[in-house]
């Protein structure tokens, strides 16, 4: 286990939200092969039932099993996090290389994009498009993706080029390094702690939006689970089973709480300055 792990699992906060997530993308794994019911399977005569061993979560309005429907909506929420991080990631590595390493005016050319598009809100940009292409999935990770890639660079860049100034940088372009050469080889694992770390909150918000999105209509279609759309279809009885509500809610809260803490966690094990004052904060005193 390497030293930045080690310190991970050592942290209360990273070591919860990497069970919580790990927990999270083996049910997704395991809905793949195996439910208590099929999600989709509507039965009549077991409409509402209250939570007992058939339906450990109880039923729906039509007799879904409701703990079916969160194990196959795991696969859509691990989906749409795992596809908005990997546009995210090359979005905001494209970006921030662009705006480090590259002549003065394509750079301002790049701060500029990066400033305009930070203002326009991720979830505004997918409604408009999904209310011209229609909601998918794709529309919530490229929307996703996108937006906080953007956000990523802004981050991300100060980072890169405070490290492409250092001297062993200069050194190896001096070598004979090309510019891609040293990205790839310096300039990105020395600004990995901070990347890491953004886009595991950007994987959170991703987690929301989809959820936010498909409550409204904006995101997963009516034959893909969701828990944003089970939390749809449920809220109109809340007045009358106010339970039913509680579980896609609860998934929903816990997966985004997870990937935050991850991402605490995270900074807490890779930031060196955090680690050096927490170790002061540690020793003891020394008495004369």
């Amino acid at each position: 286990m390497s030293d930045w792990s080690a310190r991970l699992w050592r942290s209360a906060t990273g070591r919860f939200g990497v069970i919580v997530v790990a927990l999270i993308a083996v049910t997704a794994v395991v809905s793949l092969f195996w439910t208590p019911f099929d999600p989709q399977d509507s039965d009549l005569r077991s409409r509402w039932a209250t939570p007992s061993w058939p339906h450990l979560l109880g039923t729906d309005d039509t007799g879904r099993d409701i703990l079916s429907l969160l194990m196959a909506g795991a696969r859509t929420t691990v989906f749409v996090s795992v596809g908005a991080g990997l546009v995210a990631t090359v979005v905001g590595i494209a970006l921030a290389a662009l705006g480090a390493l590259t002549s003065r005016w394509l750079r301002e050319a790049v701060a500029v994009l990066v400033d305009i598009l930070i203002a326009f809100p991720v979830l505004l940009i997918a409604m408009m498009i999904s209310s011209v292409w229609g909601g998918s999935l794709w529309v919530v990770i490229w929307s996703v993706g996108i937006g906080f890639g953007v956000n990523i660079a802004r981050v991300t860049r100060p980072e890169l080029r405070r490290v492409q100034q250092s001297d062993f940088i200069l050194a190896a372009r001096a070598s004979g390094l090309t510019t891609g050469q040293s990205l790839v080889r310096h300039l990105l694992p020395n600004v990995a702690p901070v990347f890491i770390v953004q886009l595991s909150w950007s994987m959170a918000v991703a987690v929301l939006a989809e959820a936010g999105l498909s409550y409204l209509g904006f995101g997963a279609s009516v034959v893909e689970p969701s828990w944003g759309l089970l939390l749809s279809d449920l809220q109109r009885y809340i007045g009358v089973h106010p339970l039913s509500v509680v579980w896609p809610g609860l998934a929903i809260t816990i997966t985004v709480l997870a990937l935050n803490l991850l991402g605490d966690g995270l900074r807490e094990a890779t930031d060196p300055t955090l680690r050096h004052r927490a170790a002061e904060t540690h020793t003891p005193a020394v008495v004369a």
